[in-house]
């Protein structure tokens, strides 16, 4: 069987992060996948109950990082797995489950890999990876170097990336008759509303600091002055101290009325990955492919996190970005490119073989 055989079998196993079942059964079917391909064999990690593929070694020198969860629910796609031409379509394709092979496929052609090297692949990543961020810390910290497949930004690997925070304010009013006595009440709705204008104050270009409301819900009935009011924020920052400002600032914001409360729960999710612990890594790629023969990689910065954010406030140095060439992650047109897989599983082979002689 070839490496695409193998990406439509993970693409048509559907694994939405909140369903545990179906995360389990990738990882099963990811181990499987594993051991066909490669001598020494993959396992099931336990972390926090939730399922890890892990493959190589236990204190590993070359962290190569992946997750086979995805935003998608079952059924999202119909038909949950089309080829055209040279573009493969399905949920997570991007991703990241053609990056998790790719990397599979590149230490099947590095003998003895696994001594030094591990592929590891969690599965709530798309849910912040409250359970599994410990343990990549804890891989990270001693590795000298991780590599995450995450999907590339039309071929360019990812060597900035913004954290992210996210908070949830509750603001509790009271209610009372809208027609016969609004003035008993304490209006949740315009309460929170001066909450949203205050948040939106907080964001700053220059850092590329963006501070967005994302959801709200107020309200009961047409004609009750609403008692409470709820609104999700979504921060994110290329600036560790910008997300410390906000942090600070959001959490000392007030109710205008004083008889309203306001409760404010959240915090810093993911710190920035900041080009400090991408760049040498970035420049070593660049070598590698040149003497391969190939076109420049290029590099950019980005607005999403991943987990390569943990890996590197780890302290490891860290390059993002090295999975698929292709379009629209978290999209409808969620896509790769075929034609991209050989030479992106030959550059990837060459690289963790130079950051092993190392």
């Amino acid at each position: 069987m070839s490496i695409l055989d193998d990406l439509k079998m993970l693409v048509e196993f559907e694994s939405p992060s909140e369903d545990l079942d179906a995360c389990r059964g990738v990882v099963e079917l990811a181990v499987e996948i594993a051991n066909k391909n490669l001598e020494t064999p993959a396992t099931i990690h336990i972390e926090n109950g939730r399922p890890v593929f892990w493959w190589g070694a236990k204190e590993p020198k070359i962290v190569l990082l992946a997750h086979l969860d995805t935003v998608w629910p079952i059924g999202s796609f119909n038909p949950t797995w089309q080829v055209s031409g040279d573009i493969a379509k399905g949920p997570g394709v991007f991703d990241m489950k053609a990056g998790f092979l790719q990397a599979l496929y590149a230490v099947k052609e590095i003998p003895g890999s696994a001594t030094s090297v591990a592929l590891i692949a969690t599965t709530d990543e798309e849910l912040g990876s409250q359970t599994s961020r410990e343990l990549i810390k804890k891989l990270a910290s001693k590795a000298q170097a991780v590599l995450v497949l995450e999907a590339s930004l039309n071929g360019k690997v990812k060597t900035g990336r913004k954290g992210t925070s996210m908070y949830q304010i509750s603001l509790h009013g009271r209610a009372s008759h809208a027609g016969l006595e609004p003035e008993k009440g304490i209006n949740a709705t315009t309460e929170i509303a001066q909450i949203v204008m205050a948040v939106t104050q907080l964001a700053d270009k220059e850092f590329g600091t963006t501070v967005v409301p994302t959801v709200m819900h107020s309200g009961t009935t047409t004609n009750t002055v609403p008692a409470l009011a709820s609104l999700d924020i979504d921060i994110r920052s290329f600036s560790a101290a910008e997300l410390i400002r906000v942090d600070t600032a959001v959490k000392a914001l007030k109710a205008q009325h004083s008889e309203a409360k306001l409760e404010v729960t959240g915090g810093i999710n993911r710190p920035p990955l900041e080009p400090t612990s991408t760049m040498a890594l970035y420049e070593k790629l660049e070598k590698v492919a040149a003497e391969l023969g190939m076109e420049p990689i290029g590099h950019a910065s980005v607005g999403g996190a991943s987990d390569g954010n943990f890996a590197a406030a780890a302290g490891a140095p860290t390059l993002d970005g090295l999975g698929a060439v292709g379009d629209g992650a978290h999209a409808p047109h969620e896509q790769i490119l075929l034609s991209s897989i050989p030479s992106r599983v030959k550059l990837l082979t060459a690289f963790i073989k130079e950051l092993i002689r190392d």
